[in-house]
């Protein structure tokens, strides 16, 4: 039996869609704004300088970036922000959409965890942009670290956020077997 045609289609909310489209065009923009930061020191690029975790690493990536590079690694740093504040409330919404006819007490403490994984994850990110905009001239070991760290656990509660989207979107909606 097919149980998604008994399902109401929900269309998107405006806002949802919005802080998608922001988003990704912010995204798309960081990721061009990357591209002349990738050198032999700096493989990955605004990457390679948040995951320096020494102030030697991080000042071969800005010698290898000369004086222009490091005005778009910084110019990056600041357009960070704005995607911060666009990514967050995109999975905030989609996690609110996901568990909405979710009724289950499991469900909804999944969505629970899953809001303040992505909650530390921009707060992380947030806390190493201001670690990495501080550690320009000159590098210091301990805001590399600092910046080293706080990118871990963005990444980290990004990617176990994600992980509980899928579960919360994966958790059955209706009963195995058909009310009688």
């Amino acid at each position: 039996m097919d149980h998604a045609r008994h399902l109401p289609k929900r269309p998107l909310g405006l806002t949802l869609v919005a802080s998608l489209v922001l988003s990704a065009a912010i995204f798309i923009a960081l990721l061009v704004m990357n591209q002349p930061l990738k050198t032999a020191s700096a493989p990955q690029g605004m990457i390679s300088f948040q995951l320096a975790g020494t102030a030697q690493q991080a000042q071969a990536i800005i010698a290898s970036w000369k004086p222009e590079g490091v005005s778009t690694a910084r110019a990056s740093l600041w357009v960070d922000f704005a995607f911060i504040a666009a990514y967050l409330a995109m999975l905030l919404q989609l996690t609110r959409r996901f568990s909405q006819d979710r009724p289950g007490v499991r469900e909804r403490i999944i969505a629970k965890w899953v809001r303040t994984l992505f909650i530390v994850a921009g707060t992380s990110d947030v806390i190493e942009n201001i670690a990495l905009l501080n550690n320009f001239n000159p590098p210091d070991n301990s805001l590399s670290i600092a910046a080293s760290i706080f990118s871990l656990l963005k990444f980290t509660g990004l990617l176990l956020g994600l992980a509980g989207l899928i579960i919360i979107r994966a958790a059955r909606r209706q009963p195995l077997t058909p009310a009688s």
